[in-house]
């Protein structure tokens, strides 16, 4: 080993120690029973597997499971066993070992929680699979079982987010995207806000470095102007509290920078007109929780002595706990410089509950508490959509996604039982989140002691009676009056229940058919039926033939063999790697080979950066009307069955389904259009009504900026004026230049563009 070599041998191994000696120290000043010698064994092993390893950034390898573990310790609260796990669970997927190996050495829960956090291949949504779904199923699965597989991802995640910058960027918009989409709602959904707030914050930045660092500009600017409006407001309350005896804890607590972007974004506003950029968080001391709820209200007194109260945006949430445990008791009261503040009461216990989520229960945990009842019953929750997967990763994720809803409401049973439900759940949602037979029965309820139909929107605080009868049968439309993803996929499944006797005898019948007529079983023969019969799939063909809704004759016969000769045509195409070698083996004088194709689309190769480029007025990618981004917006490429590019803005909402269940498709991209492309923007414009304003707007797009203005709706209401006009420009600089200068016309209040 040369002079060198050996130099940075030494330097890794000095860093390697430094980090593991950290997450030791950490660990030992926690108050889980100190178990040292198993992490060391796990950090030993771990280092030896993936000796030799270097991640993209240059580090060792090691360096990433030591960072997990030490988030999974120090960040979220857990235990040796998940540190170890931590520290192992990259090995089985990049290394020789495997999980028997694991168990081997470290015994059986520490190797279930690596198989759990083990990537796997193959898929559950056959030929159009998604690996990125299919790993989310697993990993919940596993985390039905142990809750800790799903806290110790979120610690992988949160590392590889924070060192995503060394990525590849279509791999940074895969990763940002399946965070954003996710990861983030279920962080958010266990109870991790501080984790849920920075992947949020970390998707955003790689996404939209420009906006995001204009952001931190203009809160770093407003620093000290913030400041001193804190302490004006927070000084008389720290003198009541004081005067009360109370120790506590009080700070600002800032808005995280991915939320005042989403305020701009939906109201419509600049940075300086978002005012609630901080809310005030007061943390008292309180070692008997049965004296919390009367020193947060005797708080709330304190605060509402000094400052006016917005009637309508008081929050209990220590009586009846969100879904994810969160405790607290939120005010929000006019602040001496006139604009509303929120102000977060809560005890150190519920704060390190609101922080760390589910892991922190058991720190506090005396027998079965309420909050772990609660997770239970969303792990259950969880458990019925994985064991009834959707058909598709698109679905599947939908579907999941449903379940981590961020509002909820709370609603009573008539012997007043809580029930916990996403905001815009309905009676048949709570019918079948009661029980799946009393969903499949409801035919209406008594809300309020008022009787309402299925469709009813249930509010907080309702009381509902969900009435059935025996002779009600579920309907496949009922889906369309239902939020809750436990409730569509108990629908489902007892629909497939009710269906499955006519399915299996239309599946007799189809396949003794098929064989009389010497037709194959196939794709083609079956997809051909499928389009003849209007049906969507097997299933439901199988059923109208077993319901003898349809019938099979002889005016099948050609085109079905028709369709199954174009499958046999077309198999050797299906195999790119070997189909050239035995297509030229196997043709024969009897059969020769077809002629080739016209030239096809190009492979796209998503390690590069795609140009998008119009080449003699044909552009080489497809816009989306879901966004309809235009030159300058920071916008990805996905890769369509076809082969060819469609282009999302990177937030808009179809993209972040596409990043994340179709990672591999994603491909970075760059405007390189011809200055004469013209793109179509949206602008929507409001103000006071004055004669001649519309004349002076049309004027300076149409004549001063030679804009070519496609369509304009206006209309006026008493003094005020609403207007939404759509324009053709080549790029964003010229809409924001024009929304500038709108905005300069006397009477015109705010001018922003719509995506």
């Amino acid at each position: 080993m040369d002079t060198e070599a050996r130099a940075t041998a030494e330097r890794d191994e000095k860093m390697i120690q430094e980090a593991y000696q950290d997450l030791l120290n950490g660990y030992l000043q926690s108050n889980h029973r100190k178990k040292v010698e198993i992490i060391e064994r796990a950090f030993q092993f771990a280092k030896k597997a993936h000796s030799g390893v270097r991640r993209r950034s240059g580090e060792p390898y090691i360096m990433h499971p030591i960072a997990v573990a030490r988030i999974a310790s120090r960040e979220i609260g857990l235990g040796s066993t998940s540190i170890c796990a931590a520290l192992l669970h990259d090995v089985v997927e990049d290394t020789e070992y495997t999980v028997e190996d694991i168990e081997q050495h470290f015994g059986p829960k520490i190797a279930q929680l690596v198989e759990g956090l083990t990537k796997i291949s193959g898929g559950i949504f056959g030929d159009k699979a998604s690996l990125q779904a299919e790993n989310f199923r697993k990993l919940l699965l596993t985390m039905s079982e142990d809750i800790r597989v799903v806290l110790i991802k979120m610690a992988d995640r949160l590392h590889n987010m924070r060192t995503l910058g060394s990525m590849a960027p279509n791999k940074r918009y895969k990763i940002a995207g399946e965070t954003l989409y996710i990861y983030a709602p279920l962080a958010h959904r266990l109870g991790l806000f501080a984790i849920k707030t920075e992947l949020e914050d970390l998707s955003f930045k790689h996404e939209h470095p420009d906006i995001y660092r204009q952001i931190s500009e203009k809160i770093q600017e407003s620093e000290a102007r913030r400041a001193a409006v804190y302490t004006d407001f927070a000084t008389p309350i720290k003198e009541k509290l004081d005067a009360l005896g109370l120790e506590y804890e009080a700070k600002a607590r800032l808005k995280s920078i991915y939320s005042i972007y989403n305020k701009m974004e939906t109201k419509h506003l600049p940075f300086e007109e978002v005012y609630d950029l901080y809310a005030m968080r007061i943390v008292f001391e309180c070692d008997d929780q049965s004296k919390e709820k009367g020193i947060c209200w005797s708080i709330y007194s304190a605060i509402t002595d000094l400052y006016q109260l917005h009637p309508t945006r008081t929050r209990d949430w220590i009586v009846t706990p969100k879904a994810n445990g969160y405790q607290a008791l939120h005010l929000t009261v006019m602040g001496p410089d006139g604009n509303w503040v929120e102000v977060q009461i809560r005890s150190r216990r519920m704060d390190e509950i609101a922080e760390k989520g589910f892991a922190a229960h058991w720190k506090y945990k005396i027998g079965e508490g309420d909050e772990e009842s609660e997770l239970n019953a969303w792990l259950k929750t969880i458990k019925d959509i994985l064991d009834n997967p959707e058909p598709s990763a698109i679905d599947f994720l939908n579907t999941l996604k449903l379940n981590l809803f961020a509002s909820e409401i709370v609603v009573f049973t008539p012997e007043g039982d809580l029930v916990t439900l996403p905001a815009g759940a309905t009676v048949l949602d709570l019918a079948f989140n009661l029980h799946s037979e009393i969903g499949m029965h409801c035919i209406a309820a008594k809300v309020n002691h008022k009787l309402m139909p299925l469709q009813t929107e249930l509010k907080s605080g309702d009381q509902v009676e969900v009435l059935t009868s025996k002779s009600q049968m579920p309907l496949p439309e009922w889906a369309d009056f239902m939020v809750t993803a436990k409730a569509r996929t108990r629908l489902r499944k007892g629909l497939r229940a009710l269906r499955q006797p006519m399915i299996v005898k239309g599946n007799e019948m189809l396949t003794r058919w098929l064989a009389d007529n010497n037709l194959e079983d196939n794709n083609m023969v079956l997809t051909k039926m499928q389009g003849i019969f209007h049906v969507g799939n097997r299933d439901d063909l199988c059923y109208q033939l077993g319901a003898e809704e349809i019938a099979l004759g002889d005016f099948l016969v050609k085109p079905l063999r028709k369709a199954s000769q174009k499958q046999s045509k077309g198999l050797l195409s299906k195999i790119p790697l070997i189909g050239k070698m035995v297509s030229s083996a196997s043709s024969t004088p009897e059969e020769p080979e077809a002629p080739a194709k016209p030239t096809e689309t190009p492979k796209i190769n998503t390690k590069q950066i795609y140009q998008l480029r119009t080449d003699g007025g044909i552009p080489n990618y497809t816009i989306q009307a879901c966004c309809s981004p235009i030159p300058g917006d920071d916008v990805m490429g996905y890769i369509n069955e076809e082969g060819n590019v469609e282009i999302h803005s990177l937030d808009c909402p179809r993209a972040q389904v596409l990043k994340a269940a179709y990672g591999s498709r994603i491909v970075a991209t760059e405007w390189d259009t011809d200055a004469g492309d013209r793109f179509l923007a949206h602008i929507r414009m409001e103000g006071i009504d004055r004669m001649g304003i519309l004349q002076e707007i049309i004027h300076l797009i149409s004549t001063t900026l030679g804009i070519d203005l496609r369509k304009l709706d206006i209309e006026a209401s008493a003094e005020v004026f609403h207007a939404d006009l759509w324009i053709r420009v080549s790029d964003v600089d010229i809409v924001n230049d024009l929304c500038a200068r709108t905005k300069q016309i006397s009477g015109v209040t705010r001018a922003t563009r719509i995506h």
